[in-house]
């Protein structure tokens, strides 16, 4: 089969060559690695998008995390078992090009990047959502061009010095759930002067599960991606010290971790506030993280939390500024996008692919502008059909590369999916349904036929490209 990935597909898919011919730098530690990819994961799909979730779940919601977190680790495992033995910073896009078809390693690449660059979009339209906490009488769209600015420049350095400013970022709302949970313990448990809360809150209100098991369905479709990070790691690959051992280790910390800060900080909300009050109005104005800790009357507690809501944010959307760029460097070292966004500057930086992912940002302050009060969701919404298409292309290539690689190999990984296929197979079917299920989901409607139009479009770009390299 004919490797249209370049430098980013023959250079790095043979363990025998040197490491850094794609230009890049490997200098992101293991513990940058692991938080990075929290950095990433733990956003707004908590944070804000938890509220739409909870509206559409009620109490049940955390049964919808638990079913989102089982597709994250089927999803997790097959990832690490081809990060492992193919460390590049295309990822699953040189992955699918290799097992599957060109097309398909052309097409992940370019739906993950631009589905990051709107994610971008989507998280620093919420940054100005929270800072309006603050500062009410002020535009929202100042403030997304002011943390705009600030984290392009940071993507801008050294990967190291971006990934040691990312780990502190994320050790901020790490610690801030860690605290969410003791202190939502504590209320509801009645630890301390305050009288318990208690679990009244789960039944009350219509019950455990007021909008019936149709809710829980429904509201997967959100839930899922809020798992969508733990590609991180993979995409990071190529940047990593030593990554035949710091992937296994950052991949398994940060699911697990993920499966913990969610279910539980989810649990606790509903049991803490009622769900009719932390779900909100069909706007967002707010995180339901925020609510909670409002209704709860602690002082000062709101403010707090919303300084670490706003963090969480700015986490995302930097990581999210590095992994679009990755991706736009590596198409354009695979010759689909303009021969200039696969320089690398002498820091080791992709600048001019980093330029071409700030696309979601200004879209994010023209929607700041004319439509602010459904800038996120028409964002976000936009996103997620993007992002379920990657994992199936991820979960179908894992079949295709468990078929070509050696059993010898094989029983040398250090992280691998047992039962297989059948756990890939599920993820797989699991991931079509979800997919269908937007169509019944306000906001998601037209999100997977505005896909299928974009699908549609970068596959005639494709097709040009293919016929000029055949001449």
């Amino acid at each position: 089969m004919t490797d249209l990935c370049g430098a980013a597909g023959d250079a790095t898919l043979s363990a025998a060559k040197p490491p850094m011919l794609e230009g890049l730098h490997r200098r992101l530690s293991q513990r940058q690695l692991t938080m990075m990819a929290i950095g990433g994961a733990i956003g707004v799909g908590l944070f804000l998008g938890s509220s739409i979730t909870i509206r559409l779940a009620g109490p049940a919601v955390t049964l919808s995390y638990l079913l989102g977190a089982g597709i994250a680790l089927i999803m997790s495992y097959a990832l690490a078992e081809m990060a492992v033995v193919h460390p590049v910073a295309g990822a699953f896009g040189v992955y699918a090009e290799k097992y599957l078809n060109p097309w398909a390693g052309f097409s992940v690449r370019a739906t993950y990047g631009v589905a990051q660059i709107i994610a971008i979009g989507a998280e620093v339209t919420a940054a100005g959502i929270y800072i309006s906490f603050w500062f009410p009488n002020v535009p929202q769209w100042i403030w997304v061009v002011l943390v705009s600015a600030a984290l392009v420049a940071l993507n801008s350095m050294q990967v190291n010095r971006l990934g040691e400013f990312e780990y502190w970022f994320a050790m901020i709302k790490v610690a801030a759930i860690v605290a969410f949970i003791i202190v939502g313990l504590s209320l509801i448990l009645g630890v301390g002067f305050r009288g318990a809360i208690g679990f009244s809150n789960l039944t009350r209100h219509g019950g455990f599960l007021p909008l019936g098991w149709k809710g829980v369905w429904l509201s997967l479709t959100i839930t899922v991606t809020s798992y969508m990070g733990v590609e991180i790691i993979a995409v990071a690959a190529g940047e990593a010290e030593h990554p035949e051992v710091s992937i296994p280790h950052a991949m398994r910390s940060i699911v697990w971790r993920l499966i913990l800060f969610y279910v539980l900080a989810i649990a606790i909300m509903v049991t803490m506030v009622p769900w009719n009050q932390t779900s909100g109005s069909s706007a967002l104005s707010g995180s339901p993280f925020v609510t909670a800790f409002s209704a709860a009357r602690i002082p000062f507690a709101a403010a707090i939390m919303n300084f670490v809501v706003l963090t969480a944010a700015l986490s995302s959307v930097n990581t999210n500024l590095y992994l679009s760029t990755r991706m736009v460097f590596s198409l354009a070292r695979g010759g689909y996008a303009p021969e200039s966004m696969g320089k690398v500057s002498s820091n080791g930086v992709p600048h001019r692919a980093l330029l071409a992912s700030t696309a979601g940002i200004i879209a994010a302050i023209l929607l700041a502008i004319f439509a602010p009060k459904n800038a996120f969701l028409l964002l976000y919404g936009t996103a997620v059909a993007g992002m379920l298409f990657v994992w199936l292309v991820i979960l179908s290539t894992h079949l295709y590369f468990r078929k070509a690689i050696p059993r010898q190999r094989l029983l040398t990984l250090p992280m691998r999916l047992r039962a297989h296929p059948f756990f890939t197979v599920v993820g797989i079917l699991l991931l079509l349904a979800i997919s269908v299920t937007t169509f019944f989901v306000d906001g998601l409607q037209w999100s997977v036929p505005a896909f299928y139009v974009f699908l549609g479009m970068i596959s005639l770009l494709y097709m040009r490209k293919r016929r000029r390299k055949s001449f």
